[in-house]
Parts: C-alpha cells; sequence; structure tokens
C-alpha cells in the first residue's frame, strides 16, 4: 500500500495558505499537515486553530495537526472546534498524558504521540490502546528544513515492532528531513506516513510529481483513505 503523504504547510507561502491546501489537495496528498509552534515548547512562533478554523473549508482531506505547544491542554478544545483531525501532542507538554490523550479522543478526534529525538520509545507503552498515529520527529522541532537524524531509524523500526503486537492500524508517521531519498529508508524501516514540507513545496517540479517521488516514483493519485 503506497504511503500517506501528508505536506506540512509551514513551507507553504502564508500570505496564500488557502491556495496551497486546494493545491496540495488537488495534487494527491493524503493529510495536510499543520505544524502548531508556541515560541515556548519550541523556538518558533506560527499558527493557532483561528487559522485552522480558515483553511477548514479549503479541503476535506484530514487535518494532521502537530502541537508542539506547552501545555497543550487548554488549546485542544479549540484546535478540535477549528476541524482538526488528528491531532499528536508531546509527552512532556502535560502533566497527564493519559488524561490529555483521552479528551481528545473523547471528542471524537484522533490522538497521537510525538517522540522528538531524544524521546525514548518506552513512553509509548502506557497510552498505545489511546493511539491512532505515532509521530516519530527525525529532526529537533521547531523549525523546517532541518537534516534527517538516521539514528531515529531504529526508533522507527522499533516501534513498527510494538504497532504490529497490538494488532492495530495506527499510523506510524515521521517528519524532518523527508525527501525521496530518506523516505525511502522511513518505510523500509516500518512508517506508514510521511510529513514533508520543503520536499513538497521547494522542491522541484510540481506538488503532484513531488509527492509522487516521496512515494517512491509511483502514482501521485492518493493512498487509502485515513479512516
Amino acid at each position: 500500500m503506497p504511503a500517506l503523504i501528508s505536506p506540512s504547510i509551514l513551507s507553504a507561502d502564508f500570505a496564500a495558505l488557502g491556495p496551497a491546501v486546494r493545491d496540495i489537495d488537488k495534487a494527491g496528498a493524503d493529510m495536510i499537515h499543520i505544524d502548531v509552534m508556541d515560541g515556548h515548547y519550541v523556538p518558533n512562533l506560527t499558527i493557532g486553530p483561528m487559522v485552522v478554523k480558515a483553511l477548514r473549508p479549503h479541503s476535506d482531506k484530514p487535518f494532521d495537526v502537530h502541537l508542539m505547544i506547552s501545555p497543550a491542554d487548554p488549546y485542544i478544545p479549540a484546535f478540535i472546534d477549528a476541524g482538526a483531525d488528528i491531532i499528536s501532542i508531546h509527552p512532556d507538554a502535560g502533566p497527564h498524558l493519559h488524561r490529555s490523550l483521552q479528551s481528545i479522543k473523547d471528542a471524537g478526534v484522533k490522538a497521537g504521540i510525538v517522540l522528538n529525538p531524544g524521546t525514548p520509545v518506552e513512553v509509548v507503552d502506557p497510552v498505545i490502546d489511546l493511539l491512532d498515529m505515532i509521530l516519530v520527529m527525525s529532526v529537533n522541532p521547531g523549525y523546517g528544513g532541518q537534516s534527517f537524524i538516521p539514528s531515529q531509524l531504529d526508533k522507527i523500526k522499533l516501534l513498527r515492532e510494538k504497532i504490529d503486537a497490538t494488532g492495530r492500524d495506527i499510523i506510524l508517521e515521521v517528519d524532518g528531513g523527508v525527501n525521496p531519498e530518506t523516505a525511502k529508508d522511513c518505510l523500509a524501516a516500518g512508517a506508514t506516513s510521511l510529513v514533508a514540507g520543503s520536499a513538497v513545496f521547494n522542491g522541484a517540479g510540481d506538488y503532484a510529481e513531488n509527492i509522487a517521488a516521496l512515494r517512491g516514483g509511483a502514482s501521485s493519485a492518493p493512498a487509502a483513505k485515513v479512516a
């Protein structure tokens, strides 16, 4: 099955985000990745729920919202109301990870956990029954355009084993330095979803070609629809 591709609008033209979302939707994106940064948990400041709400009419594809904010709990309802379909949080972004994930699930939204390069895989064990997505950061979060950290491939492999042991269809997503070359390594390690910013928006060719290249040169038709 082709990999899910979730282009990160962090690399899009912020003066034309609506058209950018429409364009990547038409080009074969499976999800729209939205990086939310607070200038506190990470050294950058991006967008909030009002922008997510404004973008919602531009695509029916799932909004894959990555909260790089701390504390996350007070803002989760606002992003749900704005139209997020998947909300991923960092385990150290609040005092009670299980409660935070449960609040997302209780609202009918898919829940994810994010592992930074220095976060051990064991952090998923107590909450894996609540997870719809595990997002592996293959760069340190906070900025786009960073280089892929190869050591994260071993983490992806270990997480693949944990997911397979559950028998559940948990998305294993990778974000950071993903391009057609590193994408092959991520997929070989067991990833099922790829986040790419620069490789989609700044690479040579059009969006459809860039998305197809991330899938290994396969058709730019979307992969299986996210349930």
